[in-house]
């Protein structure tokens, strides 16, 4: 061979290899169009699960059909509907297979479809109902879209609500009636809840069926005195204006009573829920004696929580349980009350330990047992088994990060370990609870799901491993996603974690950016795998090191933990992310005077208050949706955590980062949809008002018809990521 020829081969060949190094390492690097654009990074789950009677099968919607399984083998036992048996008469395209439920007697199921949001949890949608036996598609109902469809316990007859009434569809002879026909919109609602009830205490269905089909107990709203907000849609001559009620802190509410249909007598009889009105009613529910209706009610500081017990013969309740709370009681207890027997017992969760734990109650003894107790906090009740007197939960251990799941007996006997494996541990259980179908995953592998027994946990067969995601993630040096703690000057501990800078260099300073959200009972630090924070690993692999820590205020750590900030929300919170952040910058390989923090909704409250009173800490700060007046947010959070401005003036202005617009320092962004209708434009509106009178330069980007979450419209979120990226880079080399 000659030798120039070697030489030039050599050069070629040397030269290709480093193009496909380089086509290699870009391979290998996050985008915003991988991570925004494409489903590159989107795990694969299990979806429509739902228990069968039989307790030996379970349900799961497959692409073109909902099929049956057996827990133990995993074996097609059914295949319940097909696509092409859900074609409406008239059209050409099926039912998409999204969501559906089983009536009791697994003989029927209803479908949404053409579903449209309302806000954040409500929907309505054109329901379709399909006979198993007869093999039968028939609409709900023809006179307009629906919503909360719910079959009654025996299958014959349908509640819903259209247009702020309530009404019931006879299964048997097609008959359509109409309960109530005041629902009015903007004054009165039926069957459903408000903005506020929806949004703060997490309930949109406002009726119950009786177990024996024969009433139907439902809230009715009556938001006339409640003062109206508009937004503004934008893109024709004229622009559109949505009205809706919300009430800002200190605010009249809408006054909710409740009331019981009579099926067989089309009669309704309201129930004495107390003649005191300002107050709240987050939940009813019947008891296992179909003549008992529950009913909570609390006060409005919501320090007080009622059960009542409504006799539906007379409409007269009496208070069989009662609670109070030196700070607010915990609005995610209010699902977890599970009636045994005659419903003179029931479980229930509460804080009154000092920790979240599980507790059994005697009616007529008026007697409280606890069933689990220490210093750490049941997250959820998942199961009670009456038969064999076992409770099922979800528990923040071995550390406020994680979450296993755990059963216990009814005396607190016999606790047992179903999920030994650190991370995040979720559970449903078979109707026997033989078995459960567990989600786990932690900070740095995406959800596994699998069939266990649920008597020791065992896994007896794998749904969904998401290997091929491990694979994907391995090939864009994502950085893991470690846990670390840091002491604050006053001694308090704080939970974080970090994700380094790819190729990371201990004897080089690297800015840093904190991911934070901080609100009264949430977690950003918790050991489970999330979204993979792939926006964060993309501002790693280009030489930022991104931390979130959770101050004092948010959960799993106890009532004391969580309950600090009570009456003075942004005080403590800030002074931990300070702290933190101070004990960051005295670390050697990071930059001190290249510190940034980037917030959403309450996080944009911290961002702001950062840059604020944080001033001289905090060099750069991204806040979208902010809070920045809490006189300006819904009166069901805010005077929970800080009662009403009228009690707590100080409270509500000390920290409210338009008070404090005169210390700010370094490079600002806001951002803001112009149609955000939980946290209003007015927030970042006043907040331009007073940065501009005290003389502070900022960023300002707002989103035209695009709600809190800032995603309507063609290419908005890539542009608001491309917008946020280019300001974090651009202020922190």
């Amino acid at each position: 061979m000659n030798k120039n020829f070697r030489i030039v081969l050599f050069a070629f060949t040397a030269m290709f290899l480093s193009l496909m190094a380089m086509a290699q390492q870009a391979a290998d690097t996050l985008s915003l169009d991988l991570i925004f654009a494409s489903r590159t990074f989107a795990p694969k789950s299990v979806r429509g699960i739902r228990p069968m009677n039989d307790g030996e099968r379970y349900t799961q919607i497959k692409r073109d059909s909902i099929n049956a399984y057996s827990y133990q083998t995993g074996r097609l036992t059914d295949v319940i509907v097909t696509s092409d048996q859900l074609i409406p008469q008239g059209e050409s395209q099926p039912i998409a297979l999204y969501d559906y439920e089983f009536s009791d007697d697994e003989t029927k199921i209803l479908f949404g479809t053409n579903t449209e949001p309302i806000y954040r949890r409500s929907s309505r949608s054109d329901y379709y109902i399909f006979d198993l036996k007869t093999k039968n598609l028939q609409p709900l109902s023809g006179n307009g879209k629906q919503q909360l469809a719910t079959f009654s316990p025996d299958g014959e007859k349908v509640a819903f609500v259209r247009d702020n009434n309530l009404f019931i569809k006879n299964l048997t002879t097609n008959e359509e009636r109409q309960i109530t026909s005041d629902g009015k919109a903007g004054s009165i609602i039926n069957g459903t809840t408000d903005w506020v009830y929806e949004e703060e205490f997490a309930v949109v269905k406002g009726f119950d069926w009786s177990p024996d089909s024969r009433h139907l107990a439902f809230m009715r709203f009556d938001e006339s005195n409640v003062k109206q907000w508009e937004l503004t849609t934008y893109g024709e001559l004229y622009p559109e204006r949505h009205e809706y009620k919300y009430p800002k802190a200190g605010e009249d509410n809408s006054v909710v009573t409740v009331q019981v249909y009579d099926v067989n007598s089309g009669k309704i009889m309201p129930v004495d829920v107390g003649a005191e009105t300002d107050q709240y009613i987050p939940r009813i529910f019947f008891t296992t004696d179909p003549k008992v209706l529950a009913i909570l009610r609390v006060n409005r500081l919501q320090n007080h929580l009622d059960v009542l017990y409504a006799n539906l013969a007379s409409g007269g309740t009496r208070t069989v349980y009662s609670e109070d709370n030196p700070f607010y009681i915990e609005d995610s207890n209010y699902d977890n009350l599970v009636f045994l027997g005659d419903g003179s017992r029931f479980i229930l969760t509460s804080e009154r330990s000092g920790f979240n734990h599980v507790y059994f109650y005697n009616i007529n003894k008026k007697e409280m047992k606890a069933i689990t107790s220490g210093d750490f906090d049941v997250t959820e009740l998942i199961a009670v088994d009456e038969k064999n007197e076992n409770v099922y939960y979800q528990a923040a251990l071995p550390t406020p990060m994680d979450r296993q799941i755990f059963s216990v007996s009814f005396t607190g006997k016999n606790k047992t370990l179903l999920t030994p494996r650190k991370g995040t541990n979720t559970a449903r259980f078979s109707a026997d609870n033989k078995y459960f179908i567990q989600t786990w995953s932690d900070a740095n592998t995406p959800p596994v799901y699998s069939v266990n027994n649920g008597k020791n946990g065992e896994i007896i067969r794998t749904l969904e491993d998401n290997e091929e995601l491990l694979a994907t993630r391995t090939k864009y040096n994502l950085q893991p996603r470690t846990f670390f703690t840091i002491t604050t000057p006053e001694g308090v501990t704080l939970n974080a974690w970090k994700i380094l800078p790819f190729d990371f260099d201990s004897t080089r300073q690297y800015p840093v950016l904190f991911d934070i959200y901080g609100g009264p009972g949430s977690q950003t630090v918790t050991n489970n795998y999330g979204g993979g924070e792939l926006y964060n690993q993309y501002l790693a692999q280009r030489g930022i090191m991104v931390v979130s820590v959770d101050n004092r205020g948010t959960g799993a750590r106890g009532e004391a933990f969580k309950k600090a900030t009570y009456r003075q929300l942004g005080k403590y919170e800030t002074i931990d992310q300070i702290d933190a952040a101070r004990y960051l910058g005295q670390l050697p390989y990071i930059d001190s005077n290249r510190i940034a923090v980037f917030g959403w909704s309450y996080g944009g409250f911290m961002s702001t208050l950062l840059m604020t009173k944080g001033a001289g800490v905090f060099d750069v700060g991204v806040a979208v949706a902010p809070v920045t007046n809490w006189r300006y947010y819904d009166n069901i959070y805010t005077e929970r955590f800080m009662r009403t401005p009228q009690e707590n003036p100080e409270g509500y202005d000390d920290n409210s980062p338009i008070n404090h617009v005169e210390k700010m320092q370094g490079d600002f962004l806001l951002i803001h949809g112009m149609s955000d209708d939980n946290v209003h434009p007015q927030n970042s509106i006043d907040l331009i008002t007073a940065l501009v009178a005290a003389d502070k330069d900022f960023d300002l980007m707002f989103y035209p018809n695009s709600n809190h979450g800032i995603y309507t419209g063609k290419n908005t979120r890539m542009h608001l990521y491309k917008k946020i990226t280019r300001f974090l880079i651009s202020n922190l080399r």
